[in-house]
C-alpha cells in the first residue's frame, strides 16, 4: 500500500487530500501520479471505481500551481463523455484545489452559455468540458486552445461508444503539439489504440488491473425468467428488490424509453425511484443525482450513458433490468457497487431473447454468477401462456385493414324490374352521331323483354322534312361529333353511316307527309 505522502505532492495538495479522508493511494493513483508529475504522457487502463479521477486531478493541480491564466486561453483541458462525469471532475477540483488560486469552468450542454462565456473572458486555468459544448464555444470565437499545456481524456472507450472520436481528434489538432497528455480508459479497443498512437508521445502504460475484470467485493446473481414481456421483467425486478435489503440501488436499462417506464412502474408500486438519462433537462438530472448521492432518493433508474463513471461511493445494489448489448458495459454497470472496499450485490434479469448477449458477458468475466429462482405466477405475467387460437386471432381485423372491412357482409340488392331494365333501353350519354344511336336502339329492340319498363317505339322510315308551325322553331343544336367522324369517310377504316329519312320523328310522322308529291312543270 502506498501513502499519498510518498507520491511527491506539495504540502498544500497533500493536506487537501487528507481533509477528504484519504491517506492511502489506489494502484492507479500510486503509479500514475509520479509519472504525471515528471511531465510524461500517461496511458492509464483501469476498471471503473479505481480512483482514476484523482489520478489525473492531483498532478494537474501540482503542475498548474505555478503560472497565471490569461483571458480566453486556458492552460489545461479535461474532456469527459457525459455532463455528469464532467461535473464529477469539477467536484474533485473543488476538493483538492481549495488551497490554491487555480480557477476552472465547467463547459457542458443543457445550460446557458452566458456564465460560461463570462468565466472564459476573465481567464481560467482549467476547462472541464464535454466535446460538443467545447467545440461549440470554440467555433463562436469564445476561446483559444493554443495555450493548453496539459490535456486529459477521461473514459475514452465511452467516447468511442458515443461517437465522439472525430471530435476528440479535432480537439487534439487544435491544441499545441508540445503538451502533456493523460489518457485514461477502462478498455482498449482498436480505435482507442490508434488514437493513442497518433497523439501521445511515448506514453507510460499503466494497467492497474486486468481489463473488464469484475471486483471481488461484488456478489453477482443471475435470474432467468420464461418471458421477454416487459410486464414480466418489471414484476421480476420488484420481486428482487423486495427480497434484497436495498439501501440504495441503480437499475440499468438499455434504452431511454425503458428508463422512464421502469421508473414510473416502480413509483406506482411504492418504490422511491426516479429516472436519469440524456433526454432529461440538465437541471433535473443534476437534482436527481444530488438527491441520490445525499440519500434523499433510494432507487436511480438510468441508462449507460448517464450513469457510467459516476463516483457514488456507497451503492449497495445494482440491477441489470436489461442484459447489456456490449459485454464491457456489464462490468461498468456493476462497478457502481462494491467500491472502496465495501461489499455490493449485482443482479441480472435474463430472458430467452438475451442468450447471445449473456454468452458475451460470460466469456468476458470468465465466471458464472449464482442463479436465483423467483416464485412468481408467470402465466399471468406474459410467460408460459399458450398462443391465441386461430378462431380468436381471426376475430381481430388483419393489419392494414379497417375493422369495417373485416366484419362487413355483402348486401344483396332487391329485385326491381324498373331498376334492372336492360341498359340499352335507358338514355345514355354518347359521343356517337344521332344516326348511329338510332340504329343501335333499333337493333336492341329484338332483345328487349316484354315486361320492360319503357318499351321503345319503332322508328318509321320518312324523308327528312321539318314540320311547319305558326312560329318557326329554333334549329336543334348539331350534335358534337368526334374529330374522326368529321373527316370524309368517317372513322378510319369505317364507312360513314347512312342518313335515314324521317330520322328524329319516331312514330309521330304527320299523315300529309305520307302523301305522294306531284311536281308540276
Amino acid at each position: 500500500m502506498t501513502e499519498f505522502s510518498a507520491l511527491g505532492l506539495s504540502p498544500t495538495t497533500l493536506q487537501a487530500v487528507i481533509d477528504t479522508g484519504y491517506t492511502t493511494a489506489t494502484p492507479i493513483q500510486a503509479q500514475a501520479i509520479p509519472v504525471a508529475l515528471a511531465g510524461r504522457d500517461v496511458l492509464g487502463i483501469a476498471q471503473t471505481g479505481t480512483g482514476k479521477t484523482a489520478a489525473f486531478t492531483l498532478p494537474l493541480i501540482e503542475r498548474l500551481s505555478k503560472g497565471r491564466a490569461r483571458a480566453r486561453m486556458p492552460r489545461a483541458l479535461v474532456l469527459a463523455p457525459t455532463r455528469e462525469l464532467a461535473d464529477q471532475v469539477a467536484m474533485s477540483f473543488e476538493k483538492y484545489a481549495k488551497g490554491t488560486k487555480l480557477s476552472w469552468v465547467l463547459l457542458i450542454g443543457g445550460v446557458s452559455m452566458g456564465d460560461q462565456v463570462a468565466a472564459l473572458n476573465k481567464g481560467v486555468d482549467v476547462l472541464i468540458a464535454t466535446p460538443g459544448r467545447l467545440l461549440d464555444l470554440f467555433e463562436r470565437g469564445k476561446m483559444m486552445l493554443n495555450g493548453v499545456e496539459l490535456m486529459v481524456v477521461d473514459e475514452a472507450d465511452r467516447m468511442l461508444d458515443m461517437g465522439f472520436i472525430p471530435d476528440i481528434e479535432r480537439i487534439f489538432k487544435l491544441t499545441p503539439p508540445k503538451r502533456q497528455t493523460l489518457f485514461f480508459s477502462a478498455t482498449m479497443p482498436p480505435e482507442i489504440t490508434r488514437l493513442t498512437q497518433a497523439f501521445l508521445k511515448d506514453p507510460t502504460r499503466i494497467e492497474a488491473s486486468r481489463p473488464a475484470m469484475t471486483a471481488e467485493t461484488i456478489t453477482q446473481y443471475l435470474v432467468r425468467i420464461p418471458s421477454s414481456d416487459p410486464k414480466a421483467k418489471r414484476a421480476a425486478l420488484r420481486e428482487l428488490m423486495a427480497r434484497a435489503d436495498v439501501r440504495n440501488g441503480i437499475v440499468f436499462c438499455n434504452r431511454k424509453s425503458e428508463v422512464d417506464v421502469v421508473a414510473k412502474s416502480l413509483k406506482q408500486h411504492g418504490f422511491d425511484a426516479a429516472p436519469i438519462h440524456g433526454d432529461l433537462d440538465q437541471s433535473l438530472r443534476t437534482k436527481t443525482l444530488a438527491d441520490f448521492r445525499s440519500g434523499a432518493l433510494k432507487i436511480l433508474v438510468a441508462s449507460d450513458v448517464a450513469a457510467r463513471g459516476l463516483d457514488i461511493p456507497d451503492v449497495s445494489h445494482v440491477f441489470n433490468y436489461d442484459v447489456s448489448h456490449h459485454a464491457d458495459d456489464y462490468v461498468h454497470r456493476i462497478g457502481r457497487t462494491g467500491r472502496a472496499g465495501k461489499l455490493g450485490q449485482a443482479f441480472m434479469i435474463v430472458t430467452p431473447a438475451d442468450d447471445k448477449s449473456l454468452d458475451k458477458v460470460m466469456k468476458l468475466i470468465k465466471m458464472s454468477p449464482e442463479e436465483l429462482v423467483l416464485d412468481l405466477d408467470w402465466s399471468n405475467l406474459g410467460g408460459g401462456s399458450p398462443r391465441r387460437s386461430d378462431a380468436k386471432s381471426d376475430a381481430r381485423p388483419a393489419r392494414g385493414k379497417s375493422r369495417t372491412e373485416t366484419v362487413a357482409k355483402p348486401v344483396e340488392e332487391p329485385a326491381d324490374p324498373v331498376v334492372r331494365a336492360p341498359v340499352a333501353d335507358a338514355p345514355v350519354a354518347s359521343d356517337e352521331p344521332p344516326a348511329r344511336r338510332t340504329r343501335s336502339r333499333r337493333s336492341s329492340k329484338a332483345s328487349t323483354p316484354a315486361a320492360s319498363a319503357e318499351p321503345v317505339a319503332p322508328v318509321a322510315e320518312a324523308p327528312t322534312i321539318v314540320e311547319p308551325t305558326a312560329e318557326p322553331r329554333q334549329p336543334a343544336a348539331e350534335p358534337r361529333l368526334r374529330q374522326a367522324d368529321r373527316r370524309p369517310g368517317g372513322r378510319a377504316g369505317h364507312d360513314p353511316a347512312p342518313v335515314r329519312e324521317g330520322a328524329g320523328f319516331g312514330g309521330d310522322v304527320p299523315a300529309f307527309l305520307r302523301r305522294p308529291v306531284t311536281l308540276k312543270g
